[in-house]
């Protein structure tokens, strides 16, 4: 069984030791063993470390994630619960994507605009058109 520091871990896992050792004080690394008091990663541990991740970049507070965890531990009993803070977790980023994607149209907008107007080497092309008349200048 493969074994790494906690350098290795976060080069691994494309983040710092310090977020790693910031986890681990904040009660998330509880599966991660020490020997001679050193943090020692297994392959099994990068499964919870990539779930950690993806809950903290979708936004879930820390005091979230370490409830889900101990759910974790606790076995078959509290899978429903877990589920549970999955699909409230799923549905948050199906906001934050609806919340992205208008964002994302009113910046292709934007671009077609400046595009329009650096084509004509005016902004005044654009005042003639009725889709641009809703731009905020």
């Amino acid at each position: 069984m493969a074994t790494y520091s906690i350098s290795q871990i976060a080069e691994k896992m494309g983040i710092s030791a310090y977020t790693l050792r910031f986890y681990d004080k904040e009660g998330l690394l509880p599966f991660v063993q020490r020997v001679n008091g050193r943090r020692v990663f297994k392959d099994e541990d990068i499964g919870w470390l990539q779930v950690i991740n993806c809950l903290k970049n979708t936004g879930m507070s820390l005091k979230e994630i370490r409830r889900f965890l101990e759910l974790c531990q606790k076995g078959d009993e509290s899978l429903e619960e877990r589920l549970e803070i999955i699909l409230k977790q799923k549905e948050s980023v199906e906001e934050q994507i609806r919340f992205l994607q208008c964002n994302l149209k009113e910046l292709e907008h934007k671009e077609r605009y400046y595009k329009k107007a650096i084509a004509a080497g005016t902004e005044k092309v654009n005042l003639d058109h009725k889709e641009d008349l809703g731009a905020h200048e």
